[in-house]
């Protein structure tokens, strides 16, 4: 497989579905509110400042959970803590892997090392891998929530380079949805990257992934193509 010790993954939209508006939904009605497609509008109005907050640093884990719910906490009377809880758990209870992620992940098993880097929160990227069977397959679980540190900041990679033994950084694959994050941080790091565009959206300025595939059955093609050369 060219000549890769280590593929690294982002995990929400690169191995994973992320319907966050049909686990909004479900959470909700939990406490008997019909979540409107103008609710999750209004609700994106504030999560994704907050998203873009704490790629860059500005604002912690714990900040971003709390003020993306902390309107609704005071319409229902509950804590944000206990409403992310909810949330994430209802995340978890939907979670579907992409097309093609337990093809790919069980004909990488043992020929390279595997790892996740996510920006999510260990609430959730725990109990999914766990309930989908694909935990055994990673040897490696780097959640931003648990670094202090989010993507595409070098400190999140370098985490995960000093407990994957220091491998050469040119023998590493980063694949990722979000050219923003996975793919600059990756290429910061001095890895090489793949940036799965599913929606073939152009290219970013001044970020040019080394490959590019549309779907994960793609990257297996690719991969697998590149061990025949």
């Amino acid at each position: 497989m060219k000549h890769y010790e280590w593929i690294l993954f982002d995990a929400d939209e690169t191995l994973f579905h992320f319907d966050a508006f049909s686990g909004l939904q479900r959470m909700f009605a939990q406490f008997d509110v019909e979540f409107s497609t103008d609710d999750y509008l209004a609700y994106q109005e504030v999560n994704k400042p907050l998203w873009i907050d704490y790629q860059n640093g500005d604002i912690s884990a714990q900040e971003l959970q709390h003020q993306r719910f902390s309107s609704w906490a005071q319409q229902l009377r509950v804590s944000p803590k206990d409403l992310n809880s909810a949330f994430l758990s209802a995340m978890a209870d939907i979670c579907k892997p992409l097309e093609g992620a337990n093809s790919l992940v069980s004909a990488l098993y043992g020929k390279v090392k595997l790892g996740i880097i996510t920006n999510g929160f260990t609430e959730l990227q725990q109990i999914r891998l766990e309930r989908l069977g694909l935990r055994e397959y990673f040897d490696i679980l780097v959640i931003s929530e648990q670094v202090g540190f989010a993507k595409p900041h070098q400190a999140i990679f370098e985490h995960a380079l000093s407990i994957m033994g220091q491998p050469e950084r040119n023998k590493v694959l980063m694949v990722g949805d979000n050219p923003d994050t996975d793919i600059l941080g990756g290429i910061n790091a001095g890895f090489e990257t793949c940036w799965l565009n599913v929606h073939e959206n152009p290219t970013p300025e001044a970020i040019t992934p080394g490959y590019q595939v549309s779907s994960l059955p793609e990257l297996e093609q690719l991969l697998f193509s590149e061990q025949d050369k």
